[in-house]
């Protein structure tokens, strides 16, 4: 049994229009706590916090009580999952802004004393988690990647890689504008195999 916390990266949250992040965010849930898994899920769109980190590390930002329990479920799980809608080849910017906030020195990574050698300037704070990331786009990925490089890198090596979650495996859905209704469905049975096996 695997404590998973799945964090939907979507600033959409229409109740009555379910985005496709949130609709494959559940399936995900649902078979993960199927297959006996503790499961805690977070929508982006319901978190009340400033997005900007104003003055980097030189001021205290004191953190909202949604981001302390956004740290808190990333410490306690084992695996997390995070999807999100690509935009403009990147990450859009209110989880880019979460993780701006949340990613301090002292929960994520902490730096070590001068003088060491060069590769080794900072103490990774989350080891022993893994990820997976599942990353959605209108257009085609195959034309996204060319032309712009994987969206989810920076996400994937310079923020989750940076505090030692190890591996972070990367799941691309695209085009989405506009799927078949068949594609949309073998979408989320690849996605409810991941959480079944919690992958």
């Amino acid at each position: 049994m695997k404590k998973i916390y799945i964090l939907i990266g979507d600033p959409n949250n229409e109740k009555e229009r379910l985005s496709l992040n949130t609709l494959l965010a559940k399936e995900y849930e649902v078979a993960a706590r199927e297959a006996g898994n503790e499961v805690r899920l977070t929508h982006l769109a319901d978190l009340s916090f400033d997005t900007v980190l104003h003055k980097g590390y030189r001021v205290i930002q004191p953190l909202e009580p949604d981001l302390l329990k956004v740290q808190e479920d990333m410490k306690w799980a084992d695996h997390i999952v995070i999807l999100f809608p690509v935009w403009w080849a990147s990450l859009p910017s209110l989880l880019k802004g979460l993780f701006d906030r949340i990613w301090m020195p002292g929960f994520a990574f902490h730096f070590k004393k001068k003088g060491l050698k060069r590769t080794d300037h900072w103490i990774c704070e989350l080891e022993g988690r893994t990820a997976r990331i599942i990353q959605t786009s209108g257009t085609s990925k195959w034309m996204i990647w060319r032309k712009f490089g994987q969206p989810s890198k920076v996400l994937k090596k310079g923020i989750l890689g940076f505090a030692g979650i190890s591996p972070v495996k990367v799941t691309w859905f695209g085009s989405v504008n506009n799927a078949p209704p068949e594609k949309v469905e073998a979408w989320k049975k690849k996605v409810r195999a991941l959480g079944s096996k919690g992958a």
